[in-house]
């Protein structure tokens, strides 16, 4: 049995909040399909809260003069300059080799949402 984070409800789909994972604050968010991430809570670029942006989508590379949209719950953008990671895998979408942020692998176990060790 891992360390606990939360209940399975006690976060909502496309819900992102600050949660402690073994003594670090961490952006705890819940994807669709019941898929819960944590990301450390603290953006690369200069410091922001992660815990305080929010879950998104984000652009897809496309034809000129074509704009597409997807990964919609899968992105997480800070608030303060608005850089945008991937919420599963910590890393950025602008920098995905150079820049990323710490991530905690969680799972499900009954009613609870756990650190998979």
């Amino acid at each position: 049995m891992g360390e606990r984070v939360c209940r399975r409800d006690d976060l909502e789909v496309g819900e992102l909040r600050v949660m402690s994972i073994r003594g670090r604050d961490v952006a705890v968010a819940r994807g669709a399909e019941n898929q819960y991430y944590a990301v450390r809570n603290v953006c690369p670029h200069q410091g922001a809260p992660l815990g305080r942006g929010y879950m998104t989508g984000t652009f897809l590379p496309s034809a000129v003069g074509e704009y597409r949209y997807g990964r919609e719950g899968e992105i997480l953008r800070c608030p303060w300059h608005r850089w945008e990671f991937d919420i599963a895998t910590g890393r950025s979408m602008h920098d995905p080799q150079g820049c990323r942020v710490a991530t905690y692998t969680l799972r499900v176990e009954g009613e609870y949402v756990e650190v998979a060790d």
